[in-house]
This record gives structure tokens, sequence and C-alpha cells, in this order.
């Protein structure tokens, strides 16, 4: 990339030197700044294609759409995981889209809790999405647990990050059975070094998870070292809003039996025979509980088609590099009561960033009403993601043109928290 230049020609400048600048033309978007994407990417030209192709497929087969859909429905979930395992490094068949992630957050933790011995010892930290904490606290509870004495809580020394000496330090010092860690911290962006963390689970002899909502469809990922992992793909991997889920579970536990059984997980040759007796799946398919919701999955099958031409590395790289832009304007454009609460460092940032301020939620408000689209994070994040496929360096400055305006001008005091002008 070129040298920092803070005007707007330098960002046109960036602009017409990326190589994803066409993507963009790919989603639909009105005239806002669209930078809230790590809650919910826009429709893209792609996914509303292979959806429209199901819409089709059910008005004109019918049932024939499980057998004679192009893929063939019965197999769908199979057929979008072996689309995503090369974005996680790992084989096809551990990989499946299925159900919703705190669902595939309940059966792998259920199914792994299922194969300890004793009382389980459960890692997770301080800092997680607030579902993965409760998923886990519930597994423990249906088990006879009380969740607050098998627990290890990693903490936060700053309330923005989790240092990876302390997970290790609590997997050397601590019986751990089984972790659950986010890849991405939602309020900070800070991106976790997975493959540390697993050498030591696998060291420690524990069985090692990971949350990747926050990064898959923007980070590269090689899962190989790791047990199990959940995500969802209406974030960076632009499937829609509450699109299915998917799931990673390592070919070593083949054989495992789910916690959450269901018949979609059945081996697919003898589905249909309707025993009573349930045989999971050889592969990553057992963990799918329920019937495909094929309107929930059909876009991210064109969404993918995006993300495998544009490449998860040169995703990656203009990812870091927006996210660098974004830093430097808000330190070049922005007085000290913005600080940034994302990790500068390239490889300990994620797709997004957190820019701390005192008021931060009327900032927010007064952004919206001006058509920039962020969200704010309680107590004083506005958490700003500059997407790569669709983001531009120019939206990136104009966004920061505009949080200077407001905050320069005091517009934000005329907004109440909820959003409401006084």
């Amino acid at each position: 990339m070129p040298a920092f230049d803070a005007s707007r020609e330098g960002a046109t400048a960036r602009d017409e030197a990326d190589p994803l600048a066409g993507f963009a033309d790919r989603f639909h978007r009105s005239d806002e700044l669209y930078l809230d994407g790590n809650s919910l990417g826009p429709l893209s030209t792609d996914a509303h294609r292979t959806l429209e192709r199901v819409i089709d497929e059910w008005r004109e087969l019918g049932i024939r759409g499980w057998t004679d859909g192009d893929p063939p429905w019965f197999r769908y979930g199979e057929y979008l995981g072996d689309r995503l395992a090369p974005l996680l490094g790992v084989g096809e068949s551990e990989v499946v889209a299925a159900n919703a992630t705190t669902v595939n957050i309940h059966t792998l933790v259920g199914t792994f809790l299922d194969t300890i011995d004793g009382r389980p010892t459960v890692l997770v930290d301080e800092l997680n999405f607030p579902t993965d904490g409760y998923a886990v606290r519930a597994q423990l509870r249906q088990r006879g647990f009380d969740p607050d004495n098998r627990l290890v809580v990693v903490e936060s020394d700053d309330g923005r990050t989790i240092d990876e000496d302390d997970v290790v330090t609590a997997l050397e010092t601590n019986d751990v059975d089984l972790l659950l860690l986010p890849s991405v911290l939602y309020r900070s962006g800070q991106l976790l070094d997975v493959d540390r963390i697993a050498t030591a689970a696998a060291d420690a002899g524990t069985i090692c998870g990971f949350d990747l909502a926050h990064s898959i469809g923007v980070v590269p990922h090689d899962l190989s070292n790791v047990d199990f992992a959940v995500w969802c793909s209406y974030k960076y991997l632009n499937a829609g809003p509450g699109a299915i889920a998917g799931l990673y579970v390592n070919e070593r536990h083949f054989g495992t039996q789910p916690a959450l059984a269901g018949w979609w997980g059945h081996e697919k040759e003898t589905q249909f025979a309707m025993r009573s007796t349930y045989t999971p799946a050889n592969t990553a398919g057992a963990w799918q509980i329920g019937t495909v919701p094929m309107l929930s999955a059909a876009p991210l099958e064109g969404a993918l088609d995006i993300v495998d031409e544009a490449g998860i590395d040169a995703i990656r790289e203009k990812s870091l590099d927006l996210t660098a832009y974004l830093i430097e304007l808000v330190d070049e454009q922005l007085d000290d009561s913005f600080v940034i609460g994302t990790p500068r460092e390239r490889a300990r940032r994620g797709g997004h960033v957190a820019i701390e301020h005192p008021h931060a939620e009327r900032l927010a408000a007064a952004l919206a009403a001006r058509d920039a689209v962020v969200d704010f994070r309680p107590p004083n994040v506005v958490r700003v993601c500059p997407a790569p496929l669709y983001t531009s360096y120019v939206d990136v400055w104009e966004f920061v043109a505009t949080l200077a305006e407001i905050a320069e001008s005091g517009a934000y005091e005329r907004f109440d928290p909820d959003g409401t002008v006084t």
C-alpha cells in the first residue's frame, strides 16, 4: 500500500490500486456508509441468485428437489461444508453447514462433556460473546454440575483483550478438560493466536474448541490442531440474517455420539429406513440435527462464490490494510478523547476496530442520523467494520470525516443514548 496520506485524494488513490475494488458492485447497498458487516453483511447478487434458484427448484420440483436439485438438497449441508473447508484449512468431511451457532455450541460442548469421566473442568474467558457462556453453563447444569465450581475463567487485564500467556498458564496449572474461546473478541476485535492455544491445549490433554463467528470469511484459518469449532455465516460470509451456521469436528472424533441427536445427522445411506436406532454419520454431518433449512442455506452458496473468487488471503490483506488506514485516520483526525481499543499489531487484529469514547452511544446515534451505520457496544465502544469485499478506502475516509465533524461540533450532545434527538 502507498504511504499514509490523510487526504480524500489519498483514499481515492488507494481504491484505484485495490485489486478487490470491483467486488463492491456485486453487493446491494444504499448511499449510506455501511460499516456494520461484522454484525450483518449486505445482500450480494450472488447470494440472491442461489436463493432464487432454490426457490425456483421448490416451485418446479417440489419434494423432488431433495434428489433432483442442483445440487441435491439432501446433501446440501455437506456440499456447503465442502465449500467452507478451505477457509478453515481442514478436510471436507470435517465441516458441515448446519443448525444455528448457539445450537452448535450446545451440541458440541455437550458431546465432548459426555466423553469426560468424573467432574469436568471447562476453560472460558470473561470477554466472550454472552451466548457462548450461556450454553456452556447450561450444558454443565444439565449434567448436574454447578458451573461456578467447574469453570476456569481467564480474565482480562485491560477489559479489552485476553493475554494468550494467561490462557497457557491456566491450561498448565489447572486440570482443564475442555476449552471454548473466541477466535476474535467481539468488542475489541482482538485476534487470538488459535494455533498457539490449540498446541498448548493438546499438550495439556484438553479438548479445544473455538467460536469463529468474528473471523470466518475475513481471516484464513488452519484448524488441523483444533478439536471443534462453530460459526455463523451472516457476518463476513454475507449469507443473510439468520443464515445457516456451520461446525467443524476433527476427524479423530468421528464416531463420537452427538449430544443432541437428530435424524439429519443419521448416516445418509440408511436415513430413510426410519430405524429406531440412531446411527450417526461418520463425518461432521453427524452433528446436524434437523432438516437442512434450504431457504436460509441457499444464499451461503452464492456468497461463497464471491469469497472463492476473491481469495481468502487477498480478503485478509485488504482487511488489514483497511483497519490500519482507519486507525491512522482516527489518530490523525480525532482528539485524545478517542482511543483505539483494538490491537494495533496486524497479527493480533481481526476485521473490525473498536473506537472508544466516553459518549460512544450518543456518537453512534449521531452517526446513524447521518447515514453512517456502525454499532455501539457497552460501555464505550463504537464498533466499525470496513469489510473488504464492499468497503472502499473513500468510505473509511468519509466515515472518519463525519465522526470528526460530529465530535468537533458537539452534534452528538443532542442525542439521548436511545438515539432520540433532544
